[in-house]
């Protein structure tokens, strides 16, 4: 028994020194390559070459501009000519034509493109309509939606209900539209002097002096997020959408008070798209071609509303300066919040594809949504009625 016993600690010991042995071996083994100098196989850095399509050498170019690790060895003189390009005049809202000759297919395309490259660069426009004291008292939730000159019946019936400013459940509201001009050359009316009238009634209005089109939503995106700054920054959470949508005011608010702290502040959410590229039939209203931009869009939010906080928008102000303006105003909102490391987050109450036929007409299919997308004026008021009866009830 007293053999076995010490048979037993003897190979127990044996074993102990064998793993001892192994480790300092390995350590050893380490500490000899890691004086060891090691040379990389490939270079580190790649001779900088201009991006073949339009947008993402604008953004490439943008981006190197603005990266400290390539301008704190070097000035910007330094660079190849196509990133330190002198002849780009000192007012950006100059057309320039240069862009006539960087884009393979200019001539060819449509002249939508045409005017949105030749004024790309420019992100300021003066104010024609203002409000200057509209968030004096910085609200709880401020209402922005895009909206046209001629679409005035779509604004009184959000004015009459979702949209309604004021105090609603102890939280206060502001609700601002937000223009361009109509212009001549898209054939719209003059309809100046009923919108001076209706901005000098209801005092929502707020209009910028640029051409209020399609392609123009971005510079509405970029001139709104800078309106906040300097007009609403107390502004707690900001709704953001088109002028064609319902949205449950009652369901936002209730989403709001229980939100915590931690999340409120990074909060973006809205009916997200994932893995989406650009379209290249030229017949989709959302076309565009490789000359302009190649590679998957970030996840977005689909533009016909999202909801995220005031901390966020003062975020997007800044990072919008470093990303080239795009097309399509909600993708360009997603490109920015890549830019920040950020992520617009799903919220299955958005439905901006609509919900099925069978459940339209039905009260309590609205209850538990925050969007639907489309909707026409009457719709929003009755939806509205239904919302604010005191006799709902829903399961």
């Amino acid at each position: 028994m007293a053999l076995r016993r010490k048979l037993k600690v003897g190979v127990t010991v044996m074993m102990i020194n064998l793993f001892i042995f192994i480790i300092i071996s390995r350590h050893h083994h380490q500490d000899k390559n890691r004086s060891k100098i090691v040379i990389p196989s490939k270079p580190f850095w790649n001779k900088l070459a201009p991006h073949t399509a339009y947008w993402n050498r604008q953004q490439q170019i943008l981006d190197i501009h603005n990266n400290p690790v390539i301008l704190v060895n070097s000035t910007l003189s330094d660079l190849p000519g196509w990133l330190n390009d002198s002849s780009i005049g000192s007012d950006p809202c100059q057309p320039d034509l240069r862009v006539t000759t960087k884009v393979k297919d200019f001539n060819s395309l449509p002249q939508r493109f045409k005017d949105f490259l030749i004024y790309m660069r420019c992100r300021t426009y003066p104010l024609k309509v203002e409000q200057p004291d509209i968030c004096k008292e910085p609200p709880f939730l401020l209402l922005a939606i895009k909206s046209l000159a001629p679409h005035f019946d779509r604004r009184q019936a959000i004015r009459e209900s979702w949209g309604r400013a004021g105090t609603l459940r102890n939280h206060t509201i502001v609700t601002v539209f937000l223009l361009g001009n109509a212009t001549v050359e898209d054939y719209h009316p003059d309809l100046s002097a009923m919108l001076q009238y209706e901005s000098q009634r209801h005092k929502d209005i707020i209009q910028w002096d640029y051409r209020d089109s399609f392609f123009n939503l971005t510079v509405k995106e970029v001139l709104f997020l800078e309106w906040i700054q300097t007009r609403c920054p107390g502004a707690r959470f900001i709704f953001k959408g088109d002028d064609d949508v319902f949205v449950n005011t009652y369901r936002i608010l209730n989403f709001l008070k229980d939100l915590p702290e931690s999340k409120a502040k990074d909060l973006f959410i809205g009916d997200v798209i994932t893995n989406a590229g650009p379209h290249r039939d030229k017949k989709v209203k959302y076309f565009i071609p490789e000359s302009m931009y190649v590679g998957i869009y970030p996840p977005y939010a689909g533009g016909g509303g999202y909801l995220y906080s005031g901390d966020i928008a003062a975020r997007l102000y800044n990072v919008s300066e470093h990303v080239a303006l795009y097309p399509i105003d909600d993708v360009y909102t997603g490109m920015c919040l890549r830019k920040l490391g950020l992520a617009p987050e799903k919220h299955k109450g958005f439905r901006t594809f609509n919900i099925e036929e069978k459940y339209r007409s039905n009260p309590c299919a609205y209850n538990s949504l925050m969007l639907v997308h489309p909707r026409t004026p009457q719709e929003m008021i009755q939806i509205w009625a239904w919302l604010s009866s005191p006799n709902l009830t829903c399961q």
